[in-house]
């Protein structure tokens, strides 16, 4: 086995180790998150980012520019961006999946496909699905209705959304 001064020398290197271990935690903590006491809810940063006002004016901005986009949006790049939606929706008409049909989507009744069983964050919606409409849920289906069944997460970029819907209101209904 061991003799006695094996194992001091063993158990001082561990306790060594991780003492040097705990003192890089500690410095990487008081160098990055500053030096809160952990009285604020919240950690300070040692390097806080100023952010502008005005996000109301960029939404406002981002409407007007995708009336544009829709306008300028070409369909066979909305094709490729479908390529994201084909796992769970059909174009053929009355040829549901997962997901419902989206031919002729555009323009059509929320919730009114035949055939499918829509969640009650979307059957309980009323009105169409334009263009804004459909951008807005493309963006972020949980965020528009709370409750989709909808997994997707969503399309970020303004201009995949408006060849998608290029695309889909070029397959008509």
């Amino acid at each position: 086995m061991f003799d006695t001064m094996t194992m001091t020398k063993t158990v001082g290197a561990l306790c060594g180790t991780l003492l040097i271990f705990l003192l890089g935690n500690w410095a990487a903590q008081s160098l990055y998150f500053g030096s809160g006491h952990g009285e604020e809810k919240e950690a300070a940063k040692a390097y806080p980012i100023e952010v502008e006002e005005g996000a109301p004016a960029q939404e406002a901005a981002e409407e007007e520019d995708f009336a544009a986009l829709l306008a300028a949006a070409d369909p066979e790049r909305g094709a490729k961006v479908f390529a994201k939606c084909k796992a769970c929706h059909k174009v053929t008409p009355g040829d549901n999946s997962t997901g419902p049909s989206l031919y002729g989507i555009v323009g059509k009744d929320i919730a009114s496909v035949e055939g499918f069983g829509y969640s009650g964050a979307l059957s309980g919606l009323e009105g169409s699905w334009t263009p804004e409409l459909l951008s807005a849920f493309l963006e972020n289906p949980k965020g528009f209705a709370p409750g989709t069944k909808m997994t997707f997460s969503g399309l970020k970029k303004v201009k995949d959304r408006a060849n998608l819907i290029a695309y889909l209101e070029s397959l008509g209904g």
